[in-house]
C-alpha cells in the first residue's frame, strides 16, 4: 500500500470514531462540532407538538364548517400527528430501556 491509500483509511477512521462519539466536522471551518443530544431530542419533540396543534387546528375549522378545509386534508394532518407522537413514545421507550440496562450494570 501507498502512503496515500494509508492516509485516506486513516482519515475515513477518524471521521467514523468522531461520528461514533457524537462531535461531527464541520467542513467549512474544519473545526469540531459538538452535537448536542438535548438540543436534538427538544427539537424533536417541539416539531411533533407542533404537527399535533396544526392538526388540532384544523380539526376545529373543519368542525366549525370553515371554507377550504377538506376532511382528507385534516384526516392526513391528524394521522401524522398521531405517527409521530407514537414515534416519539418508542423512543422514549427505547431511552428508558437503556437507562435502566446501563444502571444495571454492575462497576
Amino acid at each position: 500500500m501507498d502512503k496515500s491509500a494509508i492516509d485516506s483509511i486513516l482519515q475515513q477512521l477518524q471521521s467514523t470514531s468522531a461520528l461514533a462519539s457524537g462531535v461531527k466536522k464541520d467542513a467549512s471551518t474544519d473545526g469540531v462540532v459538538k452535537v448536542d443530544f438535548s438540543e436534538k431530542l427538544e427539537s424533536a419533540i417541539n416539531q411533533i407538538n407542533s404537527a399535533q396543534k396544526k392538526a388540532d387546528t384544523l380539526s376545529e375549522q373543519f368542525i366549525s364548517d370553515q371554507p377550504n378545509i377538506d376532511l382528507h386534508e385534516v384526516m392526513i394532518s391528524l394521522q401524522k400527528a398521531n405517527v409521530s407522537f407514537q414515534s416519539m413514545v418508542q423512543v422514549r421507550n427505547k431511552l428508558v430501556s437503556a437507562y435502566q440496562e446501563v444502571m444495571n450494570m454492575q462497576v
